[in-house]
């Protein structure tokens, strides 16, 4: 006999709580976790999230940098002793590219210049680095939270440019770290001049920085044959490796160092320019390294040791 429609049973209503917990009891969905969606307005608040904030679009973590100040202060001012002239010519606000001479088989120059400058102006630094010490396990991951990313212009156009940070990067590159102690404070040629031309793009100073004390905190005495076999810029001999092996480069002497900041180089050109002078571009940088070389001659003439300064 065909059932009328009215005799059929109505179908209970069933909450949405209780197919959830239906769902559970499926035999496709047994075994699985059902992933809680928050729906509220202060659980998808991003400020709730201490993860999000700390790292910015360039790799740098304020966590990171908070550890790692607390872990070079010590040696920074009782090892190194680092001590500043000129801090004054660094703004306080608004981009500057900061240039300065570069040494050592594992440079020092590069943490002291950033923390100095961060502990003393509390302004953050960026530093431009080769792709090198990126590739390093481990180093490389703590050098980009520590604010040290690949030097290339367009990265050094934005920070400067449109985020107004302070930029530091090392024009000599590895032709600085590589000297050896004959040619200490000699500075390298300061390659194309491919810093100045960032400046001009992002219509920023430059700021010239003398930094003395890299030179003996981690002198190369001799270099060893067979680097580019080995991938690596060079092979370095140092006073700490012959005594405690090949890791002893990465210790430096506790030599004192003394930087000297000078007045900022500016650029009657106008900004955002697809091409410049490449006369002007030379010109501007032959007339930093000169200021640079010029600055480290005299600090070396006045010190009366590598340990006292």
């Amino acid at each position: 006999m065909a059932e009328r429609p009215g005799d059929r049973p109505e179908a209970p209503v069933v909450s949405l709580a209780e197919k959830r917990h239906q769902h559970v009891d499926d035999p496709l969905t047994a075994g699985r976790e059902l992933v809680h969606v928050p729906t509220t307005e202060k659980a998808m608040a991003p400020d709730d999230d201490p993860r999000l904030g700390d790292v910015d679009e360039w790799g740098r973590s304020e966590r990171m940098r908070g550890l790692v100040r607390k872990a070079f202060d010590p040696v920074y001012r009782h090892y190194f002793r680092a001590e500043w002239e000129g801090l004054e010519h660094i703004p306080t606000d608004g981009g500057a590219l900061l240039v300065a001479n570069h040494a050592g088989a594992v440079p020092s120059d590069a943490p002291v210049i950033m923390h100095g400058i961060e502990t003393e102006l509390e302004r953050p630094v960026y530093g431009l680095a080769d792709n090198f010490f990126r590739k390093i396990p481990v180093v490389g991951t703590m050098w980009s939270r520590a604010g040290g990313l690949p030097a290339h212009p367009d990265n050094a156009y934005r920070l400067l440019h449109e985020q107004g940070q302070l930029v530091l990067v090392f024009p000599e590159g590895v032709k600085g770290t590589s000297k050896t102690i004959g040619n200490r404070y000699k500075l390298a040629r300061f390659g194309r001049g491919g810093f100045v031309e960032i400046a001009m793009r992002a219509g920023v100073p430059i700021i010239p920085i003398a930094v003395m004390g890299n030179e003996e905190a981690n002198p190369i005495l001799w270099r060893l044959p067979g680097a580019k076999m080995l991938g690596v810029p060079y092979l370095p001999v140092t006073p700490q490796s012959l005594v405690l092996g090949p890791l002893g480069t990465l210790v430096p002497l506790p030599a004192k160092f003394k930087l000297r900041v000078l007045p900022p180089v500016t650029f009657d050109v106008p900004p955002s320019q697809h091409r410049y002078s490449r006369t002007r571009i030379m010109d501007g940088s032959q007339e930093i390294q000169g200021k640079i070389q010029e600055a480290l001659y005299e600090m070396v003439a006045e010190r009366r040791n590598w340990w006292g300064g």
